[in-house]
């Protein structure tokens, strides 16, 4: 069984520019139904110090880490315990830089790459020569709060569709860049990483490994995640996996899971109708719309397609929330794969 933990992957306290310290972002996470965040520095670790006591009072899960804050780019070193330095980096040599960061065991992740940036924090936009995206682990596709209606996220989520359909398997994720206490009403999405619950990896590995694989989904309301199965097998293979079909055209079982359940007080809907879109290298494959039952807590949607052609699937779910029509959640892919048969 898989186990979901809601995270926020993009935080900053007093120890650069955030607001916050560790122990308070922290505690504002766990009243937003938050259990894991990862501490990202503008280019210091200072922070690191704190974060067991922390995490021994407030049961938040902290990821060490750092953001890479450059001219040229902002890049997130993810899950590193040592500092990595990037002023020797220029813009044609980010692989070095990713290198160094792989080296000491964290994930490379692209910031906000699109955005503007300002005085306070050049270098939004990413301007690094990426020659071979296989060095990337993730990309931050959905960034701060309300990200789907924001112009720059819409067009880093089409940058991350363009490269799955080159072939490459980075992980899209939401990052609030989270600064300072909002009591607004904004939507905030978080990014649900799915740890196996009879786990051999310690915790802190089990999210980092789930990162890196793809076991993951975006939400700004209930929690979406799905699976496949070919009709002749009971296994069902999870977002970030590979399933082989064959060389001839096949056909596979989905399963769209929409639990409502999930942080259930920290999200409303506008409407009680919902629309799935399982989406693809070859476009649009199915829409399905579903209605929320008022006492149901968990929905599953099933349907068949077939896979010719197919690289890859993901879901995303669309409805009204905040008086905007527009993407709620996404999941990762589902790959596909043919074998020699």
């Amino acid at each position: 069984m898989i186990e979901w933990i809601p995270c926020e992957l993009h935080t900053h306290t007093v120890n650069s520019d955030g607001k916050m310290t560790l122990r308070r972002l922290a505690l504002e996470a766990k009243k937003a139904g938050i259990k894991c965040i990862a501490l990202t520095d503008h280019n210091t670790i200072s922070g690191h110090s704190e974060i067991s006591s922390v995490m021994q009072e407030t049961g938040i899960h902290i990821i060490p880490g750092m953001e890479w804050t450059t001219f040229y780019g902002h890049m997130l070193a993810m899950g590193i315990t040592q500092y990595v330095d990037w002023r020797n980096r220029g813009k044609s040599d980010i692989h070095r830089g990713m290198k160094d960061i792989h080296a000491v065991g964290g994930l490379t992740g692209i910031a906000h790459p699109y955005r503007i940036g300002s005085p306070m924090a050049t270098g939004c936009h990413w301007e690094f020569e990426v020659k071979d995206w296989n060095d990337v682990d993730y990309i931050e596709v959905w960034s701060e709060t309300f990200p789907s209606i924001n112009p720059v996220n819409k067009r880093a989520y089409e940058l991350w569709t363009s490269l799955l359909n080159r072939g490459y398997r980075l992980t899209g994720v939401s990052g609030r860049d989270w600064h300072e206490i909002d009591n607004s009403d904004t939507p905030i999405a978080v990014t649900y990483l799915g740890i196996n619950e009879n786990r051999k990896l310690e915790y802190g590995e089990a999210i980092l490994n789930a990162l890196l694989y793809g076991r993951a989904v975006s939400t700004m309301g209930p929690l979406m995640y799905i699976s496949v199965q070919e009709q002749s097998s009971e296994r069902r293979y999870m977002v970030g996996e590979e399933i082989k079909t064959g060389k001839k055209n096949n056909q596979v079982l989905f399963n769209i899971i929409i639990d409502y359940k999930q942080r259930k007080e920290k999200w409303k809907l506008d409407s009680n109708i919902l629309n799935i879109v399982l989406t693809s290298n070859k476009g649009k494959l199915k829409e399905i719309e579903i209605k929320i039952a008022e006492l149901k807590e968990i929905e599953n949607v099933v349907c068949t397609l077939k896979t010719e052609e197919l690289i890859w699937v993901r879901a995303e779910l669309y409805g009204i929330i905040s008086a905007n029509d527009t993407m709620i959640a996404f999941t990762n892919p589902i790959y596909f794969a043919a074998n020699d048969l």
